[in-house]
């Protein structure tokens, strides 16, 4: 069973995330093709590290700082 700081962790995590998804424009997007678009990035950053960089750029960029 789950204490109740884990749900509380849990839960904050799951607020920042779709905070993420407001961050990028995409609050209105119907929820299979946010799924979508998750699903597709994680195949394409699964093993070329190329486009990981190429998109953590983007979202450094997007959160105002330059790349580590």
């Amino acid at each position: 069973m789950e204490t109740s700081e884990a749900r509380k962790k849990d839960t904050r995590e799951k607020i920042a995330l779709g905070g993420l998804i407001a961050k990028a424009g995409l609050r209105y997007e119907k929820r299979a093709l946010l799924l979508g678009l998750l699903i597709d990035a994680r195949q394409r950053i699964k093993g070329d590290e190329t486009e990981r960089a190429r998109l953590t750029g983007i979202g450094e960029k997007a959160f105002g700082r330059e790349p580590d």
